[in-house]
Parts: C-alpha cells; sequence; structure tokens
C-alpha cells in the first residue's frame, strides 16, 4: 500500500516513525525538501540510508515544507526509478508522491516497467486533466479521481498558489508534530521482520496499522485492507472460484 509521510514548515522527522513504515513497506524509498527556490529529492533502497539522507536534509533546510515516501510495490520494476517523489512532467520545479493504487488506466501495459504512479507524473498529470489545483473544482475532481488514495504535491513554480498541497488528507493522521501519515503502518514494530518474516506473519493492517492477531485471511478486521491485492475495503480483487467475496462474513462486519 506505501505510506506517505508529510512535514510542515519546520516540523523535524520523527526517525522511528519513517523506520517503521520504511520496513512495512520495503520496495523503495525517497523524499522532497522544499529549500528555497528549490526541491532537493533522493531516491534510493536502502530504507536507513535514505532516512538518514533525509534527516540530514531536513535539517539543513527546516523551512519549507517535505515528504517521505516508502513504497510497497503493485505496479513495476522495484528500483529506484519507481521510488517516489516523481517530477511532473519531467519539471523539477513540482513532484508527487502518492499512497494507493491508481485507476487502470494508469496501470502499465505489458512491456512498461514503470509504476502506476510514475506514468501519472511523466504523461497524465502534466496535461492538468482536472484544470487548476488551485480551485475548489480542480481539487475536488482529483480527489474524487484518486478516490481512497492519497498524494501530496510539492512545488516551487510560481504557478502555483501554494508551495505544498496534500489530497485527502481527512483520510490520513496528523501528529502532535506536524508530520502527517497517510496510513499507520509506521507503527510497525521493526522487530516483526526478521529474516523469516512473511505476510502471512503479519499482526499488524500495513493500511490502518491496527494490532490484528486474529485476522481472518488477508483481510483487516479493522479496516477491511485486503494484504494480498493491497486494495482498500469494500474493494478487493480477492474471490474465490466461485465469484464471491472470501470474506463476506468479514464485508458484513464492517458495514454493519
Amino acid at each position: 500500500m506505501c505510506i506517505l509521510t508529510y512535514l510542515t514548515p519546520g516540523a523535524a522527522p520523527d526517525l522511528d516513525a519513517l523506520l517503521g513504515g520504511a520496513l512495512a513497506n520495503p520496495h523503495g524509498h525517497g523524499y522532497a525538501v522544499i529549500a528555497g527556490h528549490r526541491i532537493l529529492v533522493g531516491h534510493g533502497l536502502d530504507p536507513r540510508a535514505m532516512i538518514s539522507e533525509f534527516a540530514a536534509v531536513r535539517a539543513e533546510h527546516p523551512e519549507g515544507a517535505a515528504l517521505f515516501h516508502s513504497r510497497l510495490a503493485t505496479h513495476g520494476t522495484i528500483d529506484p526509478a519507481n521510488t517516489h517523489p516523481f517530477l511532473v512532467g519531467g519539471d523539477e520545479r513540482t513532484v508527487i508522491a502518492h499512497n494507493g493504487i491508481l485507476p487502470d488506466s494508469m496501470h502499465p501495459v505489458p512491456g512498461d516497467l514503470r509504476s502506476d504512479t510514475r506514468i501519472a507524473a511523466e504523461e497524465f498529470l502534466p496535461r492538468q486533466p482536472f484544470g487548476s489545483l488551485d480551485s475548489d473544482t480542480g481539487r475536488g475532481l482529483l480527489e474524487r479521481w484518486l478516490g481512497t488514495d492519497k498524494m501530496v504535491l510539492l512545488t516551487v513554480d510560481p504557478a502555483y498558489q501554494q508551495s505544498a498541497y496534500l489530497f485527502n488528507e481527512r483520510s490520513g493522521y496528523w501528529s502532535d508534530a506536524g508530520i502527517w501519515y497517510s496510513n499507520l503502518s509506521y507503527r510497525t514494530p521493526p522487530v516483526l521482520y526478521g529474516s523469516d518474516y512473511s505476510i502471512e506473519d503479519e499482526v499488524y493492517c500495513l493500511d490502518c496499522g491496527e494490532y490484528d492477531p486474529e485476522r481472518p485471511g488477508a483481510h483487516c478486521t479493522y479496516c477491511g485492507f485486503c494484504a494480498e491485492c493491497l486494495r482498500t475495503f469494500p474493494h478487493c480483487e480477492c474471490r474465490d472460484v466461485r465469484g464471491r467475496d472470501r470474506y463476506a462474513d468479514l464485508d458484513e462486519h464492517l458495514t454493519a
């Protein structure tokens, strides 16, 4: 599902939270920090190295907004090129990072090694399909397109009225330190992640972060997130041979 962390101007990162989120979402890590008229960006596959690099850059430039992203891959290869954040249309003044799975139209075709978010950043969003994001209409259309997903856009482009945009903010979680998390997987204890770790051993939901040792199969009993197809409730794509939801009883519980 990934985890996206947004830091308001002046906020210092919680390194333990970043590490918890990185270990739960291990397929690449990246950051962006607004530093005056520039955005400083870094990507890598080593969580501790990237967190340390981000902490050092943030300490030098605490005055602007910043983000950190850890990826749980659903589309595209696992490499730095598919690690968030991404330049929008190749413009170094604007970046996005995203948590979720974008609509099917953003999914790579066979032979395309890019992730869905990378495709959106390179091809779709530069066309401004929703109009100005500074308008209520444009923001509303983008959030409707995202569905339950979350996205952060940082920019130093004067064409934008703000330097930071947080989409579907209400679906995330604020800390008292001025930090917003797209989900609660940052609370996952690192001790769970030994060399023999597997998703079946996970007792913390990768989306809402709740402790859930009695989970029936892949579905979180608190929020319904599916750890197999990485879809939020009720959009699970895992079905049995009869075409019926495998956890219909869970669906009834969550909608009761």
